[in-house]
């Protein structure tokens, strides 16, 4: 009888063994960060949960994540290429314009889409305080993956993967919304000289002000919305009418950033940029994606010329 106990005793401690080494698989939305992601987060003096802030530039195709160090201040953790993006530099202003928003986004827990149609996404949350000022209509403007794009930025799945982690790691850790920054270009004095004659020059002179804003102090700027316009760097001290006059404004007080030690170098993910290669409403074939890389390797070639860097 003691042997036949003994012998049921083993087989459940096998079968239980058996379980515990089988492999599961996480949805998409909790695929843990990778070794190489939690590798470079501690090398840039980083934690997974610290604060995030993103940046987008259309005529770059580049998505930024920036995370939070012990100073308080934001650091580059890592540039993404951004696979596709619909429409042309300027902001969306109405449904099925196929234009990808351009202002200052804030991104909650709920516009957080672990069950995307586009493998992992994030709503901008588009239209804002501003862009309704403007009778801006719309909605499901995302940050996801799949590399297809009608009005979105595109990414691929696995460069998606990265950003949703780490940005889910950053609220999960307490941090109640992060800022996202979409912008038309960098927005440099020279770049923008060349835009004195475009309608939107206005509106991006505005931009540049918070672009400009967190080059300086390395802290993404409070941004109020009245009169139909946003106002950088000011807090309003009664809650303001986007369309209507600014109430009474502050200016919060911030010390300038003195940096701490990084590394040198910025850290940018391999991919492909197919804005204007392949159509944002299709998957991108083999064809779009080589050729893609044949104009990327030229235009590196060109950058790291003699000619061109004495010009």
């Amino acid at each position: 009888m003691w042997a036949a106990v003994r012998l049921a005793i083993v087989i459940a401690a096998a079968t239980l063994a058996a379980c515990s080494n089988t492999l599961t698989i996480p949805p998409a939305a909790e695929v843990p960060l990778s070794k190489e992601t939690l590798s470079l987060l501690a090398k840039k003096g980083m934690q997974p949960g610290s604060p995030v802030f993103v940046r987008v530039f259309k005529e770059e195709s580049e998505l930024e994540v920036w995370k939070q160090r012990d100073d308080g201040r934001f650091y580059h953790f890592k540039t993404y290429p951004i696979c596709n993006w619909s429409g042309e530099i300027g902001p969306k202003r109405s449904y099925g314009d196929r234009q990808a928003p351009e202002g200052f986004y804030t991104i909650t827990p709920a516009l957080m889409n672990p069950n995307s149609k586009y493998y992992l996404s994030f709503n901008l949350g588009y239209p804002n305080a501003y862009d309704r000022a403007w009778n801006g209509t719309g909605d499901s403007v995302m940050v996801h993956g799949n590399c297809r794009s009608a009005g979105c930025y595109a990414m691929t799945d696995a460069l998606m993967e990265e950003i949703y982690g780490l940005t889910r790691e950053a609220l999960k850790a307490g941090q109640p919304s992060f800022q996202l920054h979409a912008y038309p270009f960098r927005m440099t004095e020279a770049r923008m000289a060349r835009e004195k004659q475009n309608k939107w020059y206005g509106f991006w002179k505005t931009m540049k002000q918070g672009y400009d804003y967190f080059e300086k102090y390395r802290i993404p700027p409070s941004v109020t919305v009245c009169e139909r316009r946003y106002v950088v760097d000011t807090v309003a001290r009664s809650r303001p009418d986007p369309s209507g006059p600014c109430p009474p404004l502050a200016r919060p007080i911030v010390t300038a950033f003195k940096p701490l030690p990084e590394p040198d170098g910025l850290d940018v993910a391999g991919g492909n940029k197919l804005k204007g290669i392949a159509n944002p409403d299709n998957e991108p074939t083999l064809a779009d994606i080589k050729k893609a890389k044949k104009e990327q390797s030229a235009q590196s070639t060109i950058a790291s010329s003699p000619v061109a860097n004495a010009n």
